[in-house]
């Protein structure tokens, strides 16, 4: 089993495709890039980055534009704590302590990429992404 931690940066509608295409040439590495319209997104811009992943030999890191709306609450950039990874009963346990005090953006669901997602804010202001993969991640919802 694996466990990572990475930033996840969210920039207004537009600019996260700009920004992480900067990044790779700043840093190097592979950058892939997801739209909205990659995944018939009802109501989303199709050509909206929907997910960007920057990984380096040293570091990842990943983006993504924000939601319609969102960006007038808030005069940023975002930043998301991002765990990844396949242990199902650390993550579902992690997310559950975090959330408690806390709000839940999006319950531990398995989403149309095939891994289970979920999206927290704990009881101090900090945004938690979780995204659960391997065989166990549709067991969390």
């Amino acid at each position: 089993m694996s466990i990572s931690l990475a930033p996840y940066l969210n920039f207004p509608q537009g600019v996260t495709r700009e920004a992480m295409t900067f990044y790779q040439s700043v840093f190097g590495g592979k950058l892939d890039i997801t739209t909205f319209g990659d995944f018939n997104m009802p109501g989303m811009p199709a050509d909206g980055v929907m997910h960007a992943m920057l990984a380096t030999e040293s570091f990842t890191f990943m983006a993504s534009d924000a939601m319609p709306g969102s960006e007038n609450q808030w005069g940023g950039t975002r930043v998301y704590l991002t765990f990844f990874g396949d242990d199902l009963v650390a993550l579902t346990g992690w997310f559950n302590q975090l959330s408690d005090g806390g709000s839940v953006g999006s319950p531990l669901e398995k989403m149309a990429w095939g891994d289970t997602y979920g999206v927290l804010k704990d009881k101090y202001g900090l945004e938690w992404m979780f995204n659960i993969g391997g065989q166990n991640a549709a067991s969390a919802s």
